[in-house]
């Protein structure tokens, strides 16, 4: 699976390492992604989301229920 956030859109950055003697060659940025899962009390059912650590704070937040409304408006299934 792909390296990005089902909630808040995370991808992969791409950049450049540099050496000590500033040779440049290609590296990848990866957001912290997180498997992790959810009691949804209207479905009675867990979902598992694979989340940013910073899509998991916005859980802790907005609650479950508005999480996987914003996913499935963005046509993820879940």
């Amino acid at each position: 699976m792909s390296a990005h956030c089902q909630l808040t859109g995370a991808r992969p950055g791409f950049g450049n390492k540099i050496s000590h003697s500033h040779r440049r060659t290609s590296r990848r940025f990866d957001p912290n992604i997180q498997s992790k899962r959810y009691w949804l009390p209207s479905e009675n059912r867990y979902v598992r989301l694979r989340l940013s650590a910073r899509g998991i704070k916005t859980v802790d937040v907005i609650g479950v229920e508005a999480a996987v409304a914003r996913i499935r408006a963005r046509g993820e299934r879940v």
